[in-house]
């Protein structure tokens, strides 16, 4: 089963990434590069991850890890294809180094392939190596990039109602990573046959960590660095075009460290509820696009985001918890990600430890709060909605006439 309509429905199936070979990769010289603004010390990101995943399991959510169903992809002949293609594609190699190169690579079993193709392949280790090329490269520059940022399963697939976006990346590190996710998704027996509403152009980036499924049919997309207005307008004609979401709300993102996506200033906490930087929630503003006539969008606004999302929700009030009582706690919890939730259900979200304020507010709130440690894992910039891609929800759009939805998720 696979479907999702909202960021609050009970969660049933989530995709994760475990952490593994690949963040034993970075190192002080290539961190930045690598998009990660610390060296995590790798066994204890790990425990931190299985702890976040027992909390799941222990909630009834089934956790289906990444590698293990890529694994199982590449046994299918053309998956291989397509990802080591992929991991070829990369002007460094040159001619006699990526042949070399790619018969290593189809040598391998499907576990091995799949290890290598997250954990990444430095030179040192590939002992055919020879030629120009690899004569001048130092032994522990990569021929295969590493792919430490897979552990956030959220901005390289998302899935609106039964349908899955295979997003584009925009920055280089990220970008190779939606062809393993778009592999899984192709080949995997499990999603073989299920409707893709999204698969680049690789030019028109858009990243998952911008989508938010405010409610049934109401997309809220970040754009900015990570996400350009040409992907928001291809994302909003495919799922118009698909009948899944009736309302895009395009809302333009700051683009700093600390807010690189739109799910790092705002998440759902509840079926009416969002938890938001307090900085930006007065300044955050929205496009409104529906479908006007088939190939035609309709554009309104810009108004205040709170205001636009409520009127396309179809609700009075979009209720706002704000991240910290004063502005420096405010600002060191959206640093550490207190803004990034994850709903298991309405009123029961995913966070942070660390973020003591946010927490606080959110259980004064009536939000119950699992908290989770990620000393380790906040190193790349990503909390428990980064970390998660959710696969199954119960939907909240088909609650009979006169039945609470929010009720029946969480029941």
């Amino acid at each position: 089963m696979a479907y999702v309509d909202s960021e609050v429905g009970r969660l049933r199936s989530v995709l994760l990434h475990r952490p593994g070979a690949e963040l034993a990769r970075l190192t002080p010289r290539n961190n930045d590069q690598l998009l990660f603004d610390g060296i995590p010390w790798v066994g204890r990101a790990q425990e931190e991850h299985d702890a976040f995943a027992q909390e799941l399991r222990d909630r009834g959510v089934e956790v289906l890890y990444l590698t293990e169903l890529l694994q199982r992809a590449l046994e299918v002949p053309q998956a291989r294809e397509e990802t080591i293609a992929a991991a070829l594609d990369d002007v460094r190699l040159g001619r006699t180094l990526r042949e070399i190169v790619g018969g290593y690579l189809a040598d391998l079993h499907p576990a091995d392939l799949a290890s290598v193709l997250v954990a990444g392949l430095a030179a040192a280790e590939l002992k055919t190596g020879r030629g120009l090329v690899f004569r001048l490269m130092g032994e522990h520059e990569f021929v295969v990039d590493p792919l430490p940022n897979l552990l956030f399963t959220r901005d390289s697939s998302v899935w609106i109602a039964d349908r899955v976006a295979v997003t584009s990346p925009s920055m280089p590190a990220r970008q190779r990573e939606t062809t393993l996710t778009g592999a899984v998704y192709r080949h995997h027996p499990r999603f073989v046959g299920v409707p893709t509403v999204y698969d680049g152009p690789r030019r028109e980036w858009l990243e998952g960590g911008d989508v938010l499924l405010l409610s049934p049919g109401v997309l809220a997309v970040g754009e900015g660095q990570r996400t350009t207005p040409a992907g928001v307008e291809t994302l909003a004609r495919r799922v118009f075009a698909a009948g899944v979401v009736h309302t895009v709300l395009v809302v333009p993102v700051a683009q700093e460290r600390a807010t690189m996506h739109l799910d790092t200033v705002c998440t759902m906490i509840d079926i009416d509820a969002v938890v938001m930087y307090p900085p930006i929630a007065d300044r955050l503003a929205a496009y409104t696009v529906t479908a006007r006539e088939p190939g035609e969008l309709q554009v309104s606004g810009p108004a205040p985001f709170l205001r636009a999302a409520a009127r396309a929700m179809g609700i009075e009030q979009l209720r706002v918890i704000d991240t910290g009582l004063d502005p420096v706690t405010a600002e060191r919890e959206q640093w550490d990600d207190g803004n990034n939730t994850l709903c298991i259900a309405p009123r029961l979200a995913v966070a942070y430890e660390r973020n003591v304020g946010t927490n606080a507010r959110l259980e004064e709130a009536g939000i119950d709060v699992v908290r989770i440690a990620g000393s380790e894992l906040g190193s790349g910039r990503g909390g428990p909605r980064c970390m998660s891609c959710p696969i199954d929800r119960d939907p909240l759009g088909a609650a009979p006439a006169g039945t609470d939805p929010a009720a029946r998720a969480a029941g």
